[in-house]
């Protein structure tokens, strides 16, 4: 009998019934461990004692401005530990935080602002035009000085309530908040052993900024809820830096993106001796990047899939050997399976990846959305969009995308988003965005539209104005007409294998 594409090994350990993510997260280190090294020109060290202090002293501080439980706290700020402290600040106390990317441009953040509707926006400058907004302001002075306030005591509750929300492109071409329960952190602990690795003695440097939701999870919040330490560096950008860091400050797991791998390979790898494997996620890292990694180094990268709505839920790990052409496997204690339109598929056919409705890390919905809510699901299924297979182990195949989603570094961006900003310049007729291969493994945002002359600078200037700088494309390409279907739609597929 054929197996089905269902993987469902057992619950995991259930949510306490009264729990807080900010107080799970900060109450496993222990007072005089490093909870967080922040690494510039020189290190700054953050005890476990000190970061349970600010933030509770922020929590304080946030209600000493008026802001009360339910309120929403947009996070536009700089890549240093305020981001953090801010985030869990806010959840302590029930005001919801929703950390933005500080590469938003200002129409962009005037867009989330007026659908958000915050009571307070933290931002580090350089959008002053959003302090005319009406929306009350708080800049990098202000947020230190909320540290002065009495502390707060974090409020438990039902783990199923709103803890805070994350924006991510949508299908429609408008970015969306989607809304998370405190719960979404205990479900990282499946991450645990299925992706990290994890142990409270554990040095975990991510080379990635504070402000991405990348870092937060897997840079800070996962290490922190096991009491090991992380690491953040602050400098300037140096390709080459990433193993001297490694042996300097001693980590044992590294994270990353897949274009940061192809950076240190591309560099020469030295200093990762003492470093025990990496962490990948965000994208497929190309199969010739993995290999020259694990030439120069000698060291496994365990990678991960998933996604804003449910976090990541296929994984390898030293305790899960990677296998070759896969994303990983199910991690233990989910509920997977792999759809078509009846239902699941059976074992190894091709099908939409599925996360079913109980699984503690799925969103509440998107927020004042509940019809695009309720058109992922299928049944108790939430559907990814992600097109896979899965084998009688229960690893995962990824075939694509079953529409026109982008990536960008790890970001998802949406073409009507991109192509929205390029019909705006004056002189473009037709406009289309897609990613393409510009040389094997590396993958570009490419801009195509149809006009009477090139217009690549104005294109350029205009998308730099308006759309953040991960979502801009890379190239311009002008063509006399774009592809088009029967249905006179612009065939996106097309334009994807389009050759540089």
């Amino acid at each position: 009998m054929s197996q089905a594409a269902i993987f469902n090994e057992g619950a995991p350990l259930p949510c306490p019934v009264s729990f807080n993510l900010a107080h799970y997260v900060l109450a496993a280190g222990k007072d005089d461990a490093i909870a967080l090294e922040v690494i510039a020109q020189t290190t700054t060290r953050w005890r476990y004692a000190d970061l349970r202090d600010a933030v509770w002293r922020t929590a304080g501080g946030l209600l000493d401005t008026g802001l009360v439980a339910g309120d929403r706290l947009l996070l536009r700020v700089g890549n240093d530990a305020a981001f953090p402290i801010l985030f869990l600040a806010a959840i302590a106390v029930g005001i919801v935080p929703v950390p933005t990317s500080a590469l938003l441009t200002e129409p962009e953040v005037r867009s989330i602002v007026a659908e958000l509707e915050p009571k307070l926006v933290a931002f580090a400058g350089g959008l002053e035009p959003i302090a005319k907004l009406g929306v009350p302001t708080l800049d990098a002075a202000g947020v230190a000085r909320l540290r002065a306030a009495e502390p707060a005591a974090p409020v438990m509750g039902d783990p199923d309530r709103l803890a805070y929300m994350i924006y991510t492109s949508g299908t429609s071409g408008k970015p969306r908040a989607v809304m998370h329960a405190h719960r979404a952190v205990w479900a990282r602990r499946m991450m645990w052993n299925g992706w990290y690795g994890l142990r409270a003695d554990d040095r975990m440097l991510h080379a990635g900024a504070f402000n991405w939701t990348y870092t937060l999870g897997t840079g800070l919040l996962d290490p922190w809820a096991i009491g090991a330490t992380a690491m953040v560096y602050t400098g300037p950008p140096d390709r080459s830096i990433w193993g001297k860091l490694v042996a300097q400050h001693r980590a044992t797991i590294f994270a990353a993106a897949p274009g940061v791998y192809r950076q240190i390979v591309e560099t020469g790898a030295d200093g990762f001796d003492g470093l025990r494997h990496g962490l990948s996620a965000g994208e497929k890292m190309p199969a010739a990047v993995l290999s020259a990694w694990q030439e120069q180094t000698g060291k496994q990268v365990y990678e991960a899939l998933g996604m804003s709505e449910v976090s990541t839920f296929v994984s390898s790990s030293p305790n899960v050997p990677p296998k070759s052409g896969t994303s990983g496997r199910v991690q233990q204690g989910r509920h997977i399976g792999v759809l078509g339109p009846d239902g699941p598929v059976e074992a190894n056919q091709p099908g939409v990846l599925a996360v079913h409705r109980s699984d503690q890390g799925l969103m509440l919905g998107y927020m004042g959305q509940p019809a695009e809510t309720a058109a992922k699901f299928q049944g108790d299924w939430f559907v990814t969009g992600d097109t896979v297979s899965m084998d009688e182990d229960g690893y995962i195949t990824y075939l694509g995308r079953d529409d026109d989603m982008m990536n960008a570094g790890g970001y998802r961006v949406s073409p009507l988003e991109v192509e929205a900003a390029m019909l705006a310049c004056e002189g473009v007729e037709h406009a289309a965005a897609a990613e393409v291969e510009v040389r094997a493994g590396v993958h570009v945002i490419a801009g195509f539209y149809v006009a009477d002359r090139d217009l690549d600078a104005k294109l350029t200037e205009n998308c730099a104005r308006t759309l953040a700088k991960y979502k801009q494309p890379r190239m311009f390409v002008r063509m006399d007409t774009l592809p088009t279907g029967a249905n006179n739609k612009v065939q996106r597929k097309a334009l994807r294998d389009w050759k540089v």
